[in-house]
């Protein structure tokens, strides 16, 4: 007999294009095969089918894919629309109850009378009677009206009552033994008052609530009432509400006095999604998830998955399928493959600026370089690194390490389109990769048509696509490009089919030059180009936009930290959590005093207090501050050198250090004593101190206790993900509409309320460490439109006062 048709199809056509279709097609291809197969479950309609099989240059126009592409990766795509046909042939249908015999006897409550022996003593078949039940009579149905006649001459007899004590009458709610009462903080505290209260003991108070068919275990219950064990499965929870309804409590009395009310609900059943997924998505689940139906499990982890786990923002969701191919050139001389992985999972993080282009391919890359290639690269590493220029180079400015880093990464990404294969999910051009040369770069036709892919791969022109044009004009720039000053690259130059001619190879290498002179000027002119029809990809402001648009930024982002504090758990039954809490607590709090950037605050060295602290020029050697006591003002500060900044030479530091006294506000003090004094060390445990004031838990498969930027960032996001986004489903999270976001936006929260409340962007600057053109030209849009009233406030300051 057919099936109803399964709700949850729709997740299994998501999780099989994020991963079979997202390695054979592009992001925005995977994207619209997704929309437009979930388009065809819900309505109802199967995609169409031609005599030979299924209409591939149907589905490809109406799914926007090239028909020959589609029809190349089919095999790819057709085990999907099989199990999509399969699902909408199934009809609704209902399951008729199975007749009872008229021949058979029955009980009271419909089933079946079980048999017994002509002598009455039988047993019933397959089960006893439970303790204190009555059996049945032995009637015969043809005289059940008449019991003093029998046909057959067997006696009507009763069978007796299992002896024994009179099992208590179990009532629904049992009156309570007294009305006052002081309030418990405790759960197991609670649970035991009330308890006493109506009268009753662990297994009474089980055998009420229990139901056929459940395995809540008696013991359980003694366990809680003990405060030796807590509630946490579904089950459980669904126990804590009976007994609520049972003693008539206020629904979630008891849950809101659990030892660790924000902890994830175990036992819930979501199958089909894997086992990493469902510890993610388990935080952010009601507790009645599993009771709740089918098309309205499947609402809920579509909302938490668009706006908890990964943010519902058009970048992000391409962001999501542009890392599922790799495909950049890796270099030895760049950054390691562990920087490289954080770089590609810390995209939505800029620490340095906030509104740079950022690109979701920073995966990595598929490829290691060939040799020659390589060294052509370590040799402009150690051109723009090196702290004195090889004798008869010249150079315009010295790249950092992590800028180097970048430029590697950048670059290879570059090599990697050129090398990726046409007909693959990337569409590269398919260049030979031991053919490439950094002298392939001189080439205006290679710029244009990398910079034409990328608009071809993510839709429209970026800043990015712009910035890369100005590495191109900077390596040719007369005296100080890169290559301009490396001819002999020239030797290395092999054509391109399409891009590169010998002709072209040949002029170049009769006037090198001349060369770099053509790609300078056909560089500066695309970017003036570009820069006419460039969008913003990714809105830095869109995460916290809810927070950026009320009266007062600084008190709506506190919120959040006011709800860590509500659902923190009980440290002394959860040390570990408990101390988790407090590290939220502290990252939120210090980030909103101080507005320092992500490295600086990460960063941050702690002297506690009665030992000596680093003096400036230690400081300045590790570049980085330090949050030490201060005997003489009796109050925590921060002593960060100017050097540590990444706007060192500001006109705001002066070369003077950055130092601010913490203020001993809403307890801000007392959970800095309580870090150090405790719950630092039991993150810590039995590791190598890193001398930081935020430390990661050291756990089997963490042993490292110090912060990069991909640990401190989703740390920051984690804690916005459990406690910042209102989570209607649940009812726990501080505000609407938030969604995840890294420590960077506290500086966007900082300058804004400034703003909003003196109109200045001078002292809005002060607030971030920056200038008022910094300010003017990133947050000017939150500046309130009637400037009028807020220079009115001020002047009305002086009647108010009189």
């Amino acid at each position: 007999m057919p099936n109803r048709p399964n709700a949850r199809f729709p997740r299994i056509i998501a999780q099989f294009c994020r991963q079979r279709a997202a390695a054979a097609f592009p992001p925005r291809e995977v994207e619209r095969l997704e929309e437009y197969l979930v388009d065809c479950f819900r309505s109802g309609k199967r995609p169409p089918m031609a005599s030979t099989g299924w209409a591939w240059t149907e589905i490809a126009t109406r799914c926007g894919i090239e028909p020959e592409h589609l029809r190349a990766k089919r095999d790819c795509v057709a085990p999907l629309l099989l199990a999509l046909k399969r699902e909408l042939e199934r009809a609704p249908y209902r399951e008729a109850p199975k007749p009872i015999s008229s021949s058979q006897p029955t009980t009271g409550a419909g089933r079946p009378r079980k048999n017994v022996t002509a002598s009455g003593t039988g047993k019933r078949t397959g089960e006893r009677a439970g303790r204190g039940e009555v059996r049945d009579s032995i009637i015969d149905p043809k005289t059940e009206h008449n019991p003093t006649e029998s046909t057959s001459g067997i006696s009507n007899k009763v069978l007796r009552k299992r002896t024994g004590p009179k099992p208590k009458l179990r009532v629904h709610s049992p009156p309570a033994l007294w009305d006052v009462w002081d309030e418990p903080d405790a759960f197991h505290e609670a649970l035991d008052l009330h308890m006493r209260r109506h009268g009753e003991g662990s297994y009474a108070l089980w055998a009420s609530i229990i139901q056929p068919g459940e395995s809540f275990h008696q013991t359980t219950l003694y366990a809680w009432r003990r405060g030796t064990k807590a509630p946490r499965s579904a089950e459980s929870l669904n126990m804590l509400t009976r007994i609520e309804a049972r003693y008539r409590l206020p629904l979630g009395y008891f849950k809101a006095k659990l030892p660790h009310p924000s902890r994830s609900t175990s036992g819930l059943s979501m199958p089909g999604i894997s086992t990493s997924e469902r510890r993610r998505l388990a935080w952010h689940l009601p507790d009645d998830f599993d009771d709740r139906p089918e098309t309205e499990q499947e609402e809920i982890l579509q909302w938490v998955r668009e706006k908890i786990i990964s943010g519902s923002t058009e970048y992000r969701r391409f962001q999501a399928a542009a890392v599922k191919n790799r495909y950049g050139v890796r270099f030895s001389c760049g950054s390691s493959a562990h920087r490289r992985w954080e770089t590609a999972h810390a995209v939505d993080l800029d620490e340095d600026d906030p509104h740079a282009g950022l690109d979701p391919d920073l995966t990595g890359g598929g490829v290691n370089a060939p040799p020659a290639l390589d060294e052509e690269m370590a040799r402009l590493i150690q051109f723009k690194t090196s702290t004195l220029t090889t004798i008869g180079y010249q150079r315009n400015g010295v790249w950092g390490e992590e800028t180097a880093a970048q430029k590697v990464e950048h670059l290879g990404l570059l090599f990697g389109a050129l090398a990726a294969k046409p007909t693959g999910p990337v569409q590269g051009f398919g260049m030979r990769l031991t053919d490439m040369s950094f002298a392939h770069l001189v080439f205006p036709a290679v710029w244009d048509w990398y910079i034409q892919w990328r608009e071809r791969r993510r839709g429209f022109y970026t800043n990015w696509e712009i910035d890369m044009l100005q590495v191109a004009a900077a390596l040719t720039r007369e005296k100080t490009g890169w290559l301009r000053q490396t001819p002999e690259l020239a030797n290395r130059l092999k054509p391109i089919k399409g891009l590169v001619s010998f002709q072209e190879i040949d002029r170049a290498r009769a006037d090198w030059g001349e060369a770099c002179t053509q790609l300078h000027q056909h560089a500066h002119i695309r970017s003036k180009e570009l820069d006419r029809v460039a969008r913003v990809h990714r809105d830095p402001f869109e995460p916290i936009l809810p927070v950026l648009e009320a009266d007062s930024p600084l008190a709506e982002y506190r919120k959040i930290v006011d709800e860590i504090i509500r659902l923190m758990p009980d440290e002394k039954r959860y040390p570990i959590s408990a101390a988790e809490s407090v590290r939220s607590i502290l990252m939120l709090r210090l980030g909103l005093h101080t507005g320092l950037r992500q490295k600086n605050l990460r960063q941050l060295l702690v002297c506690p207090r009665g030992q000596v602290h680093l003096t400036e020029r230690q400081l300045a050697d590790r570049k980085c501050g330090e949050l030490r006591w201060n005997d003489r003002d009796g109050a925590w500060e921060l002593f960060i050198p100017a050097s540590a900044f990444k706007n060192a030479t500001s006109s705001f530091f002066g070369k003077n250090p950055f130092r601010l006294p913490l203020p001993d506000l809403s307890g801000l003090y007392g959970f800095i004593d309580a870090y150090l004094g405790r719950h630092r060390g039991r993150l810590l445990r039995n590791a190598r101190d890193p001398g930081t004031f935020f430390v990661k838990t050291v756990k089997a498969t963490s042993a490292d206790p110090s912060y990069n930027q991909t640990t401190f960032y989703e740390a920051w996001r984690l804690t916005i993900q459990r406690f910042g986004i209102y989570n209607p489903y649940t009812g726990r999270g501080a505000i609407k509409g938030l969604l995840p976001h890294g420590p960077h936006n506290v500086r966007d929260v900082l300058a804004t309320h400034v703003l909003k409340q003196t109109g200045s962007y001078e002292q809005a600057s002060y607030a971030i460490q920056d200038t008022p053109d910094v300010v003017a030209k990133h947050y000017g849009r939150f500046l309130p439109t009637d400037k009028a009233s807020l220079a009115a406030q001020v002047l009305n300051k002086v009647w108010q006062a009189a």
